[in-house]
C-alpha cells in the first residue's frame, strides 16, 4: 500500500515532535514535509530543533535533513502532502485562519488546537466515542467550498482521563460529576528543565482548563442535527485543573451519581469490555484493550502505567462507594500521546479507513 504524505504545521514544538516520533515508521503515514515559524524555515528540522528535542526516543532519520517551510505559505507547504497534523503555536484566531487556508488547498487538517473545537459543523474527536461526528464533514466542506478539504480537531488532553470511563457507563445515565485533574508538565509544552520552578511544586491554576474540561464532554457526547453538532445537555460537569511535579500523564479523581446505580461488578465489567470503533477496525494506532482497571489500591500511578497500550489506553482504579455521590475512581491517561498527538493520529486512520483522506494523485 502506498503510504500517505503526511506535513506537520508546527513541527518543531513539543507536540509536533511527538507527531514526528509516533510516525517513524507507520503503516500507513509518511512525514515528508514539516512546517514551522518563519524563524525555523529554511533549516533542516536537525539544525531547527537543536538542543530542544524533547521525546525520550532519538530524532528519527528520515526528518533530519527535510527542509522546514513557512508555516504561513499555505500553498508552497500544501503542494507535495496529502493532509496535515496542526500543532501550531499562534493566537486563536490566527490558528483558525490558518487551518481554513489549508483545507481551503483541499488539505484535510487534523488538528491538536483548540481554536475549531466550537465550531459547528467541526468534529471534535475521540474515535472511541463519537466517530458518527464525522457526518458533519460534508456540511463543513459545503461552508468552505472544498472537495477534500476539512478540518477535523482533537479534545482536550484532560478530559481523556474521565470522559471513557463514563462514556463507558452511559446506560446507567452519569448526571453528576465533580472531576480533579492533576496534570502534567508536558501539557504546557515543558520539561522540568525548561520550568525548574515546577520542582517540589503545585500550581493550583491552568489558565482556561476548567471551562474545556466542564464543557468539551458535552460536545463530544453531543448529536448531529442539520450538519452541526449540538451539545448533550448532561451529565452536569465540575472540575479543578492543577498542575503538578509530573513529566507525562494526567490523573483525575473523580465522584459521580447516576440516574440507575451501577453495582461495582457492572461499572468494572463495563470498563474492562467496553470497544469502539477503532479497535472493531484494527486500526494501526488503536490500542487493543481501550481502557483497563486495576483492582490493586495504589494504582494507576502516572510512572508505572501512562505507557499502558504504548499510552493509547487509559486506566482507571480505586472504584469504590461514595458518602455524597454514588462513586468515585481515579483515571489515567498520557497527555501527549492519546491526549494529544496520539489521539490525532488515530483520528486521521479513522478518517482514512473511513474514506475522508485519500491520496491527491
Amino acid at each position: 500500500m502506498e503510504k500517505l504524505r503526511v506535513g506537520i504545521l508546527g513541527g518543531t514544538g513539543m507536540v509536533g515532535q511527538r507527531f514526528i516520533s509516533l510516525l517513524e515508521n507507520h503503516p500507513w503515514f509518511e512525514v515528508v514535509t514539516v512546517a514551522a515559524s518563519p524563524r525555523s524555515a529554511g533549516k533542516t528540522y536537525e539544525e531547527a530543533v537543536e538542543g530542544r528535542w524533547k521525546m525520550d526516543t532519538p530524532m528519527p532519520e528520515a526528518v533530519k535533513k527535510l527542509i522546514v517551510k513557512d508555516v504561513n505559505d499555505v500553498a508552497k507547504v500544501s503542494e507535495d502532502i496529502d493532509f496535515v497534523f496542526s500543532a501550531v503555536d499562534m493566537t486563536k484566531e490566527e490558528i483558525k485562519a490558518i487551518e481554513e487556508a489549508y483545507a481551503k488547498m483541499e488539505i484535510p487538517v487534523v488538528s491538536n488546537n483548540s481554536a475549531h473545537r466550537w465550531t459547528p459543523d467541526v468534529p471534535m474527536i475521540i474515535p472511541e466515542i463519537n466517530p458518527e461526528h464525522l457526518e458533519v464533514i460534508p456540511s463543513q466542506m459545503k461552508r468552505l467550498g472544498t472537495k477534500k478539504g476539512f478540518v477535523v480537531v482533537k479534545p482536550n488532553c484532560s478530559i481523556q482521563s474521565y470522559t471513557p470511563a463514563l462514556h463507558a457507563l452511559k446506560e446507567f445515565g452519569p448526571k453528576t460529576v465533580v472531576a480533579t485533574t492533576y496534570q502534567a508538565i508536558s501539557g504546557a509544552g515543558k520539561n522540568f528543565t525548561d520550568w525548574p520552578e515546577m520542582v517540589d511544586n503545585v500550581i493550583p491554576y491552568i489558565g482556561g482548563e476548567e471551562e474545556k474540561s466542564e464543557q468539551e464532554p458535552l460536545r463530544v457526547w453531543g448529536k448531529v442535527v442539520d450538519g452541526q453538532i449540538v451539545k448533550a445537555e448532561g451529565p452536569v460537569i465540575t472540575t479543578q485543573c492543577i498542575r503538578v511535579p509530573v513529566s507525562d500523564g494526567h490523573t483525575a479523581a473523580v465522584f459521580v451519581s447516576f440516574e440507575k446505580k451501577p453495582t461495582k461488578e457492572q461499572i468494572i465489567k463495563a470498563w474492562n469490555e467496553f470497544k469502539g470503533l477503532p479497535q472493531e477496525l484494527n486500526l494501526p494506532s488503536a490500542p487493543k484493550q481501550f481502557i483497563k482497571y486495576f483492582e490493586e489500591d495504589n494504582r494507576p500511578q502516572a510512572k508505572l502505567d501512562r505507557d499502558y497500550e504504548n499510552g493509547m489506553g487509559v486506566t482507571f482504579g480505586r472504584l469504590r462507594e461514595d458518602l455524597v455521590f454514588d462513586y468515585k475512581f481515579v483515571g489515567l491517561s498520557h497527555n501527549t500521546v492519546r491526549g494529544a498527538a496520539g489521539g490525532a493520529v488515530l483520528t486521521a486512520e479513522l478518517l482514512k479507513a473511513k474514506g475522508y483522506i485519500t491520496r491527491k494523485n
